[in-house]
């Protein structure tokens, strides 16, 4: 098997996963509006611009009509910026209309056929499928315990895709025991190449020990089975160096710049990839 090269698959990466973008949920809805690719969801989802093909003439008029789209739903919303997109200063531009950059994340691509995939979880930890209300209540309680926020948001959106699209999410709790110490998810993309990585979280005590680095393995062995080439991730910063030992490789940054609305509450954001601490953003694409 050949290996596309970087320019190639990110070119791939952006007319599949981006330009071509699907909805999430049953609720959900993707629209191409002029030269953005936008999703609009519940409040518990993720709503945000995922693609854009804008020039310094018209990406200002692109932004606006953008913020007055969220704000007439009453959502806040999130503008996915990639490191390649157009016009290179589209960053200032949307400080300039009212975003709020969070830090960058790195798009990670493995071509599952070339990934290290022998990691395996410690003794006495198991590797659990998730696929009831149970289930998504502890992926929810590993999510509070790791990152330290509220994940109510996760568990209805885990259980809306599941019962929604049950073939197209792969949900996965490490547990020690009984007791849950990690989880994490895969997105299949039918019709693509693409299978995405979202949501790893590991509780304090169980890091280090390489729970993380299996349950990636464990969710490209599934991937692989079920006919995807690829394994996309949204890297932080801890994420990334374990990745690309397992023969991940970076493609751009990625950079959240979220539109708030007075009184309402937080941006639904996606998630990235996230081992130790930190990063994962609030309710988000799962």
């Amino acid at each position: 098997m050949n290996r596309a090269p970087a320019p190639a698959l990110l070119a791939l990466h952006d007319r599949e996963m981006r330009e071509g973008a699907r909805p999430d949920g049953p609720d959900d809805t993707v629209q191409r509006v002029g030269r953005v690719v936008r999703r609009t969801a519940p409040a518990h989802g993720w709503n945000g611009v995922v693609w854009s093909d804008l020039g310094a003439d018209d990406a200002d008029a692109a932004i606006a009509e953008q913020v007055a789209h969220y704000t007439a739903l009453g959502l806040p919303f999130e503008w996915k910026l990639y490191g390649h997109d157009l016009p290179a200063d589209l960053g200032q531009r949307l400080v300039a209309a009212g975003f709020t950059p969070e830090p960058d994340e790195t798009l990670m691509v493995g071509e599952i056929g070339r990934l290290t995939l022998d990691a395996e979880l410690p003794d006495g930890v198991r590797a659990v499928p998730v696929t009831d209300e149970a289930g998504a209540d502890q992926v929810a309680t590993v999510h509070e315990r790791a990152f330290g926020d509220d994940a109510s948001w996760l568990r209805r959106q885990l259980l809306d895709r599941l019962a929604a699209a049950p073939d197209d999410v792969v949900a996965v709790l490490a547990l020690a025991g009984d007791v849950p110490v990690s989880a994490a998810r895969m997105e299949l993309v039918p019709g693509t190449g693409f299978a995405g990585l979202w949501g790893g979280g590991t509780v304090p005590d169980w890091r280090g020990r390489g729970v993380y680095r299996a349950l990636v393995a464990h969710r490209a062995r599934i991937a692989a089975d079920r006919g995807y080439r690829y394994l996309q991730v949204d890297a932080s910063a801890q994420s990334r160096p374990i990745l690309e030992r397992l023969g991940f490789s970076p493609l751009t940054t990625t950079t959240p710049y979220v539109y708030e609305i007075p009184g309402r509450a937080s941006v639904s954001r996606q998630e990235e990839e996230e081992p130790a601490r930190g990063g994962v953003r609030g309710p988000a694409r799962a």
